[in-house]
């Protein structure tokens, strides 16, 4: 991790509205087109995706814990609950 990794995103596959994927990025715009562009191989068969929310923490440890938190089963029924 960069030090300028301090947002933490959460997409929605447009073709399965059901499906988010998060991350962690310093730059959400290349992001989101690298995931959109096939350019990542966990979101690659889901694509296009669309950004739901992107949260920028000032220190990348707060957003890496956050980033692992919405990875967890309980994280990810938070996401869905929270940023359908």
């Amino acid at each position: 991790m960069t030090e300028d990794q301090n947002c933490v995103y959460v997409l929605r596959s447009t073709i399965d509205p059901n499906r988010y994927y998060s991350g962690l990025t310093g730059d959400i715009e290349k992001r989101l087109a690298t995931h959109n562009s096939g350019g990542s191989q966990h979101t690659r068969m889901l694509r296009p995706w669309q950004l739901v929310v992107s949260m920028q923490f000032s220190t990348g440890a707060s957003a890496v814990a956050v980033e692992k938190y919405l990875k967890s089963g309980s994280g990810r029924a938070f996401a869905k609950k929270h940023f359908a």
